[in-house]
């Protein structure tokens, strides 16, 4: 090894020791200046905060940890911010972090994380009746993780702030936290490289409003009973994986100006739309359940050049609502399964025989006729449905799926189905 190279590391290592051996523990008792005593830790230090109620506004401007003992409570007095992190390598765990001040223009927050505060951590906290929960602008490689956060339920929707609002972020990790009665769950714009994992969403505007980010992974999340779920926007190769959204009284998955995005294994139940995609290209769709909506996908805006294979379309009232001049081919490798199919399958292989149309002439006319769904089982509507197949002059462009798979891939669908929005 390079001797001067030797030197520098092992100065760096003693620097690091140096640190651990000087860094203290504050413990702050009720009655005590919770504030003073932040002020007076030493970078690196831990302050720990003994179960009780503290009114304080607090600033960090220093590396240390915050760290609650058995549930100890910070109130911000309905005003300003509750907490404030100016510094980098903060820790925050274990703590209530409660009654921020009400200005949207101020941006106040329960946590706020200012601009330049990498690293930090907030874990295992009540974030409770704060406009926003956590704000983060310009903080790199956080990590949020297993928090509790509610809103200020009383106030209107758009009088709301967010649960989560991530700005100008990357490699952000937001992981394993309860969100509801927010404006939007998770608020992300600009931010890239980030990973949003096992997260419950629900009771909002949106579970997730996103925009104008690229190279994030959305994995294993829940958002429910919201007006939307995952509204992504204006973004490129996302990875949404292993999702849930049931019972959204719009859409469950809004994909709007999409590009390169994998969308695979999610769930998508009991919504008015089930998947709303909106100028959409070079994005694969593989293995989704989309289950007793009353639309299973809104496609339209020139959504073209995607990959659409090995999903399963049940029960949705109309199966695709397709706005486009020409057909678009799903299914072409190994097809989709469609509960309404119509065809048959006599060589056994398992795919249908006769191609699926998703707008065919039945389709078109329940849309201007509501009332005609009371009629699609019968053998008059089905009769119907064949006639328009036979005679091309009928049809519109549609979706058309030339390999429709028999049996569906998710055994367990029915366990999704009945999950909608309370009241519809």
């Amino acid at each position: 090894m390079n001797p001067a190279l030797a030197r520098c590391l092992l100065a760096g290592a003693l620097a690091l020791l140096g640190v651990a051996a000087g860094a203290a523990t504050h413990r702050v008792q009720p009655g005590q200046d919770l504030s003073a005593a932040v002020a007076a830790a030493a970078p690196g230090d831990v302050v720990e905060v003994q179960r009780g109620v503290y009114r304080a506004n607090l600033v960090i401007d220093k590396p240390l940890t915050l760290r609650g003992l058995d549930r100890p409570t910070i109130d911000g007095g309905m005003q300003g911010d509750t907490i404030r992190v100016t510094a980098t390598d903060v820790v925050i765990e274990g703590l209530i972090v409660r009654n921020s001040g009400a200005s949207l223009k101020e941006q106040n927050a329960g946590i706020y994380l200012y601009p330049g505060a990498h690293r930090a951590v907030v874990q295992h906290c009540d974030l409770a009746y704060n406009l926003f929960g956590l704000w983060i602008e310009k903080a790199n490689d956080v990590r949020i993780e297993g928090n509790l956060i509610t809103g200020k339920r009383d106030l209107a929707s758009s009088q709301r702030g967010n649960g989560i609002q991530l700005y100008n972020t990357r490699r952000a990790q937001i992981i394993g936290n309860n969100i509801s009665f927010v404006r939007d769950a998770l608020y992300i714009d600009v931010s890239h490289n980030a990973l949003f994992r096992g997260n419950q969403l629900h009771h909002s505007r949106y579970g997730t409003h996103y925009m104008t980010s690229y190279h994030n992974v959305w994995e294993n999340n829940d958002t429910y009973y919201n007006r939307g779920g995952l509204a992504l926007m204006e973004v490129r190769e996302q990875v949404v994986r292993g999702n849930r959204a049931w019972g959204n009284s719009d859409h469950g998955i809004m994909l709007r100006s999409v590009q390169d995005a994998v969308v695979e294994g999610n769930i998508v139940a009991g919504n008015n739309r089930g998947f709303f995609i909106y100028d959409v290209e070079y994005a694969t769709l593989t293995n989704n359940l989309v289950v007793d909506n009353v639309v299973g996908v809104h496609l339209s805006a020139g959504s073209t050049r995607n990959v659409v294979e090995g999903n399963d379309f049940i029960g949705n009232r109309e199966q695709v609502r397709y706005v486009g001049a020409r057909d678009e081919t799903w299914g072409a490798r190994s097809g989709n399964h469609w509960s309404n199919y119509l065809g048959w399958d006599r060589d056994g292989d398992g795919v249908g025989d006769v191609r699926y149309e998703a707008n065919d002439m039945v389709d078109r006319l329940s849309w201007r006729h509501p009332s005609m769904k009371l009629l699609l089982a019968s053998p008059a509507v089905q009769a119907l449905r064949l006639v328009g197949q036979q005679f091309p002059v009928l049809r519109v462009p549609s979706v058309v799926d030339p390999k429709p798979r028999m049996v569906p891939t998710h055994s367990n669908w029915s366990e999704w189905r009945g999950k909608h929005f309370p009241g519809q």
